[in-house]
């Protein structure tokens, strides 16, 4: 993908993480072109930062349609308007349909506030510290059909402090997805990252383990 790749930021609700991406192009330090941000929610906060920032917003209510596929062919129409080269899940709180996911194939990003393969799903704060671990983070991936399951790109772990509660974790978790996922966009939107064969490729290798940063 070329350098200021037109990049579709999809959300639902308040758009923490699509702050991360636009403080991070208006600072310089992310070559992105937002051209979209898409919500199913017309009320989500984050359309309001968007508006701001001076970005182009859409919205389709998902409670229009009577089933998930013709939902999400509807999101293809609103989103293909901008043809966007890469999709950056920031709290969509839908589910793709299988066909979404063909039409975007090795285009969209999702990130899981987990060490993936580890704890896929909810609630992976609490369940990390019921398990006992010494490490927790966050997973940028590939999006594929199965929930979670998509090529690791990049990782940030951290250690799990004696004691802490499942919301403190949460917090830090959140502050590390801020930093990670605009870095891992960034590598996808210039090329150095890329989705082939199911794989993820650095530099034109396949890994098979993600890139992992890791934070105190």
């Amino acid at each position: 993908m070329a350098a200021r790749c037109k990049t579709a930021i999809l959300i639902s609700g308040s758009g923490t993480n699509l702050q991360a991406f636009i403080n991070a192009v208006a600072g310089g330090s992310l070559d992105l072109d937002i051209a979209v941000v898409f919500s199913n929610n017309p009320d989500a906060f984050g359309l309001q930062r968007a508006e701001q920032a001076g970005i182009s917003t859409a919205c389709v209510q998902h409670g229009d349609f009577p089933d998930r596929d013709s939902f999400d062919r509807a999101v293809i129409a609103e989103l293909d308007r901008f043809e966007p080269d890469l999709l950056i899940l920031a709290g969509f709180m839908r589910i793709l349909s299988a066909s979404f996911v063909s039409h975007y194939a090795g285009k969209i990003l999702n990130i899981h506030p987990a060490l993936l393969p580890l704890y896929p799903g909810l609630n992976t704060h609490q369940r990390v510290l019921d398990a006992g671990d010494e490490w927790h983070g966050s997973t940028v991936h590939f999006v594929t059909e199965q929930l979670d399951a998509g090529p690791r790109i990049l990782q940030g772990r951290l250690p799990i402090i004696p004691g802490e509660s499942a919301e403190e974790l949460e917090k830090r978790v959140q502050a590390v997805e801020h930093q990670i996922y605009p870095v891992a966009a960034g590598m996808v939107g210039s090329g150095k990252v890329s989705f082939k064969d199911g794989q993820s490729w650095v530099d034109g290798h396949p890994i098979v383990e993600p890139l992992i940063k890791s934070f105190k």
